[in-house]
C-alpha cells in the first residue's frame, strides 16, 4: 500500500517539469542577455568598430547561463525512470532543482543584458568604464551560479 503512495504513476511528471523549467528559463535568460547586449554592441560599433571583439564579453557570459540550465536538465533527465522506480520525493526535488537554476538563470540573463547594453555603449564613450562593466557582469553571472549550486544540492538529495 505504501509503495503506490511513494511511487505514483505521475511522479516522473514533476521530474520532467524540472528538466523543462531548467532549460527553458535559463535559455530565455541567455537569449534576452544576448539580444540586449547585441543591441548595445550594434549601436556602439557605429562609433567605435575597433571595440566590437572586446564588447562580445556580455554575450559570452549570457551564453554561460544557458549552460547552467543545460547541465541540470541533463542530470535530471538522466535520473528519470519509470513510475515503478521514481518516487514522488525525487520528482519534487528535481522540480525544485529545475526551477532554482531556471529562474536564477532568467534573472541573471536579464541583468547581463541590461548591464551589457549600457556597458558597451558607455565603454565606447569612455574606455575606463570597461573594467567596471566586467565587474558588474561578473556579479550578475554569479546569480546564475547560485542557482546552479542550489540545483545541484537539490538534485543530490
Amino acid at each position: 500500500m505504501s509503495d503506490t503512495h511513494d511511487k505514483p504513476i505521475y511522479g516522473p511528471f514533476f521530474g520532467v517539469m524540472g528538466v523543462v523549467s531548467a532549460i527553458i528559463f535559463s535559455a530565455l535568460g541567455a537569449a534576452y542577455g544576448t539580444a540586449k547586449s547585441g543591441i548595445g554592441i550594434a549601436a556602439m560599433s557605429v562609433m567605435r568598430p575597433e571595440l566590437i571583439m572586446k564588447s562580445i564579453i556580455p554575450v559570452v557570459m549570457a551564453g554561460i547561463v544557458a549552460i547552467y540550465g543545460l547541465v541540470i536538465a541533463v542530470l535530471i533527465a538522466g535520473s528519470l525512470g519509470n513510475s515503478n522506480t521514481y518516487t514522488l520525493y525525487n520528482g519534487f526535488m528535481h522540480l525544485g532543482a529545475g526551477l532554482a537554476v531556471g529562474f536564477s538563470g532568467l534573472a541573471a540573463g536579464f541583468a547581463i543584458g541590461i548591464v551589457g547594453d549600457a556597458g558597451v555603449r558607455g565603454t565606447a564613450q569612455q574606455p575606463r568604464l570597461f573594467v567596471g562593466m566586467i565587474l558588474i557582469l561578473i556579479f550578475a553571472e554569479v546569480l546564475g551560479l547560485y542557482g546552479l549550486i542550489v540545483a545541484i544540492f537539490l538534485y543530490t538529495k
